[in-house]
């Protein structure tokens, strides 16, 4: 018999906002994540150590990818898992290796462009700097600068006249934000960077740095029920999953299958790394744990067999300026549940069997959800949801939350979706 299903609240929203200010990074996401994995008894597994077969709830950290799951107590090694997926990245402007540059005056820090930012979004916002910095001996040590540092300066109306019929940014020449007066000189931003981290600058030699919006999460609207934050796409997705997680490890025993996240890195340039969903970060360490089990080949094709992911990622709710291109007769809305996601082409990987196994389990949480495909003369986005059911020839489901202003610097969403996702995500996990 399954546990009662477990019921999140605002209250999951109000932790959801707090987990976005402490992930400016996919780094600061997945140490973020696993501080409420620990504070729900999970331990930390090395990769290069040896695993034992023993139960309860375990993590393994890689960059910015995490990948938990939690064991029952005389689980079998042909034992099915669950799987919920997500990722930490989101598109912003990351720095480049030689970071500083200058002109007419002013200080600046040279960028690129990561994943596909609404560029404008970008334009005349406070940004703060976080990351990871690689050390001389092989470690690495996180990074937030998390107030007003670099500003992209746009173009005075004056100078451009015809701005409000066309913004066109050139991604190299107009996006490098400013963050200071006076002559650049190189080591400028690795020296300020390595105070702000007291570290001695000539122990830095590399970084993964990137820009974050320093104004908080907001509830909007006359009775807040919208939540404006950044990064939504897809910390939102992460944080229900870790909730989701945390809640069925306390009935852990008494679960049938094996309950896992997968929080990737690098989905948002085409999850093509050792820690995107590309790689094989999630079958090794699934394969592991069935080895650690006593498990052998068979075992193994068993357990996949019976194995089922659902993919978290956010979705398009109908614009209210712009319902033409939304299909006429899906219109997701906001507070409305959370969205099964179908492309016949499998850009998402739901089928009619997935769509039942998802339906389920929005039945037993008492969880409303909607249908969400594009407008056939739109192309589609994807997600983590087919690469996985390719690599691991599982089953699998793409859902999601329906948000407005996607790929935004600050993005939109109902303040009720975040936990009805989470809700529903438990139930799934709970089999």
């Amino acid at each position: 018999m399954n546990p009662q299903p477990h019921v999140f609240d605002r209250t999951h929203t109000d932790d959801l906002a707090a987990f976005v200010q402490e992930s400016p990074s996919p780094y600061h996401a997945v140490a973020s994540a696993a501080a409420r994995l620990e504070k729900a008894g999970f331990r930390r597994l090395e990769e290069t150590e040896r695993w034992d077969d023993s139960a309860g709830g375990k993590y393994v950290l890689r960059g910015g990818a995490l990948i938990a799951w939690y064991v029952p107590g005389g689980a079998r090694p042909e034992t099915p898992f669950r799987v919920i997926g997500a990722h930490t990245d989101s598109p912003n402007l990351r720095v480049k290796p030689l970071p500083d540059m200058g002109s007419a005056g002013w200080r600046q820090v040279a960028v690129e462009i990561y994943g596909g930012p609404l560029l404008n979004s970008w334009l005349d916002r406070d940004l703060g700097l976080a990351g990871r910095l690689a050390l001389r001996d092989g470690s690495t040590r996180l990074v937030n600068v998390d107030r007003p540092l670099l500003r992209v300066a746009q173009l005075a109306i004056h100078l451009d006249r015809g701005v409000n019929d066309g913004l066109t940014l050139d991604k190299q020449r107009h996006l490098q934000p400013l963050w200071g007066l006076g002559d650049s000189r190189e080591g400028d931003l690795v020296e300020f960077l390595a105070a702000e981290a007291d570290l001695d600058p000539a122990d830095v030699v590399g970084w993964d740095l990137m820009t974050h919006d320093v104004q908080p999460p907001a509830y909007l609207g006359r009775d807040r029920e919208l939540l404006a934050s950044p990064r939504l796409d897809n910390l939102l997705s992460t944080h229900a999953c870790v909730a989701a997680l945390a809640a069925v490890a306390a009935d852990g025993d008494a679960l049938p299958y094996i309950p896992v996240l997968a929080a990737f890195d690098h989905e948002e340039n085409g999850s093509e790394s050792d820690t995107g969903a590309q790689g094989p970060l999630l079958g090794t360490l699934l394969e592991r744990s069935v080895h650690a089990r006593g498990g052998d080949y068979e075992d193994r094709r068993r357990a996949l067999a019976g194995t089922i992911c659902v993919s978290s990622d956010v979705g398009h709710a109908v614009h209210p300026n712009y319902a033409e291109r939304h299909d006429p007769t899906h219109h997701p809305r906001a507070n409305g549940g959370p969205i099964l996601k179908t492309n016949v082409n499998q850009r998402y990987a739901t089928d009619g069997s997935g769509r039942g196994v998802f339906a389920a389990a929005c039945d037993r949480a008492g969880v409303p959800f909607q249908h969400f495909v594009s407008n056939n003369a739109l192309p589609c986005g994807t997600t983590i949801g087919p690469i996985t059911a390719a690599r691991l020839g599982i089953t699998t489901v793409d859902i999601g939350v329906p948000i407005l202003s996607m790929h935004s610097a600050r993005e939109l969403c109902g303040a009720d979706d975040p936990h009805l996702l989470a809700s529903a995500l438990a139930a799934f996990l709970q089999g």
